[in-house]
């Protein structure tokens, strides 16, 4: 039996240790208890439901993504296009790598993402408002052409969704995806710029 307190943090942990092991479908919160060598009661004291884990998971691989984007908005005194392409760099680049580094707890994150719609909208707000700050930023200094920030923040998010939604991740690792982003980064760019 567990010695050491157990805390919600520890908990997530082992779920995401059985989520790899067992897949979404199968694991189960005894699962979860068996890792951590305690009763699966003393899990539900953490979480009232398997439902409330999974969306603990899935909230934890979402913080993680947006710490890994944090600063990435740049300085504003940068140019904003600039500021906009290394955001929509960097968030590829974070979403290929744990595709890439963690293929089991990804393909978990995948079905538990559409179980827990409502954490995975409040991570697109994230990702939208992050973009629509530096289109704001762009129209007012004159960079971008005149427009309505959010409609212009949707059409970009949308416009690269093959290079950041989970459910394109099979074309993540095609040999040609960073040049192929790249060349859609700077069409949409180029297509919202100043004239």
């Amino acid at each position: 039996m567990r010695k050491e307190p157990l805390d919600a943090g520890t908990i997530v942990s082992a779920a995401e240790d059985a989520l790899r092991r067992y897949g979404p479908d199968k694991t189960t919160v005894l699962d979860v208890a068996r890792l951590l060598g305690v009763s699966h009661g003393s899990v539900y004291r953490h979480f009232p439901s398997k439902a409330a884990l999974r969306e603990a998971v899935i909230s934890r691989w979402l913080d993680r993504t947006r710490d890994q984007l944090a600063g990435t908005t740049g300085d504003p005194g940068q140019p904003a296009v600039e500021r906009l392409r290394e955001l929509l760099t960097t968030l590829f680049r974070v979403k290929w790598a744990k595709a890439d580094e963690d293929p089991e707890l990804f393909a978990a994150f995948l079905t538990l993402a559409s179980e827990h719609s409502g954490t995975s909208a409040a991570h697109v707000a994230f990702l939208l408002e992050q973009i629509r700050e530096i289109v704001t930023d762009g129209i007012d200094a004159g960079e971008f052409a005149p427009g309505e920030p959010d409609t212009i923040a949707r059409a970009v998010f949308d416009g690269t969704s093959r290079f950041h939604d989970p459910r394109h991740a099979g074309d993540w690792r095609n040999p040609g995806i960073e040049a192929e982003s790249a060349a859609v980064v700077s069409l949409l760019l180029d297509g919202i710029r100043a004239r």
